[in-house]
């Protein structure tokens, strides 16, 4: 070995963080030549930039945890209403936390140290240190189970998109200002799948609506994954932000596979960030880094990826702050949606070509 191997290593100096007044933007930028998982924070804002800066790009961001009692909703409506992210992959316990605050119900300061059979008897909820009133939860179960069959079909199939998209339709209504997760995506047409949607409150109750009306109302998971694969199939440049794991990740990542079988040509997501306390050692699909998703056929050889490890409602709101400074953000072009039963177009701005047609499978 030469100088040159040495040099190989020894060639970018680590930057010395001097505290100063200064932007969260600028200060994460220094970051990303410090070390550690601040380092990583710094990572994830390039990335996430050069993400939007991307011509004929597809963000998807998978939602996982209590983001919405946590006070996280508002971060999530704000990326909605910028066009920082285009599809939201969530769990229905998310949507309904958010549908209990759109009715008019509040999530409460409270504490871990408590006695929770207290709590059972007085019909408040915790979520680790935040407390809810169950009574805003049974307001919500009974819209849903009042309000839901009202607005839907027997015997017609829908995908989670289209109830998220009825939901949001009603909440826009309550929610004038479109500060509400439901309310945002269905102003700006941002498309909400939740793969679980049976397990949350407004799942079952849906089959409540079911079993004490004599309807069948139906939410077909397979037209849900149909419908979420369309977009990975259409566009073919695709990025990930993951918040947590859980179902929502993996379900954003299977579309790149099935994109690769239903066109015949590699469709692997081109860029990946994420925000993560769980550690891959263990095996589970949460943990599981970017690279072991690679064997997979989930990203792209070169794909741009980094993981930072944190508590998501530390680095979320830091990083999606730091991104609201970028004046380019603003001027984005962002992908419009366009269903026409279960079939999808995709235009980019004024643009009049379809991504479809730009994209044929091979023979």
């Amino acid at each position: 070995m030469d100088i040159s191997d040495r040099m190989k290593y020894l060639k970018t100096q680590r930057r010395e963080l001097r505290p100063k007044k200064q932007t969260i933007g600028k200060l994460l930028d220094d970051m990303a030549q410090t070390a550690f998982q601040g380092r990583k924070l710094g990572e994830l804002l390039t990335i996430w930039k050069r993400m939007l800066s991307e011509k004929e790009n597809v963000i998807f961001m998978g939602l996982s945890g209590a983001m919405v009692p946590a006070g996280m909703g508002g971060v999530i409506s704000h990326l909605i209403n910028n066009r920082g992210i285009d599809v939201l992959v969530t769990t229905g316990a998310a949507l309904s936390h958010d549908l209990y605050q759109i009715l008019g119900w509040k999530h409460y300061i409270g504490t871990h140290r408590v006695n929770d059979d207290e709590l059972q008897i007085l019909k408040i909820d915790r979520v680790y240190d935040v407390f809810t009133d169950e009574n805003g939860f049974l307001a919500a179960d009974d819209w849903v189970m009042k309000r839901l069959p009202e607005l839907m079909e027997d015997e017609k199939p829908y995908s989670s998109r289209e109830v998220a998209e009825i939901i949001g339709r009603e909440a826009s209504k309550m929610d004038s200002d479109g500060e509400s997760v439901l309310a945002s995506a269905y102003n700006k047409g941002i498309p909400i799948f939740t793969p679980a949607f049976g397990d949350s409150s407004i799942g079952f109750a849906l089959m409540m609506a079911n079993r004490r009306q004599k309807r069948r109302i139906i939410v077909d998971m397979m037209r849900d994954v149909d419908q979420i694969c369309q977009i990975t199939e259409t566009c073919g440049n695709t990025g990930v932000v993951l918040i947590g794991g859980g179902v929502p990740k993996n379900y954003i990542q299977q579309t790149a596979v099935v994109a690769g079988y239903e066109t015949n040509t590699e469709l692997m997501h081109n860029f990946g960030i994420a925000i993560t306390t769980d550690s891959p050692q263990w095996g589970g699909l949460s943990g599981c880094t970017f690279e072991e998703s690679k064997s997979w056929g989930k990203y792209d050889k070169d794909a741009v990826m980094a993981t930072c490890y944190c508590d998501a409602t530390i680095a979320l709101p830091i990083l999606v702050s730091a991104l609201s400074e970028w004046e380019l953000l603003s001027s984005r072009i962002a992908p419009e949606f366009s269903w026409n039963e279960n079939r999808l177009t995709i235009r980019h701005g004024k643009s009049k070509k379809m991504w479809r047609e730009m994209k044929q499978p091979s023979k």
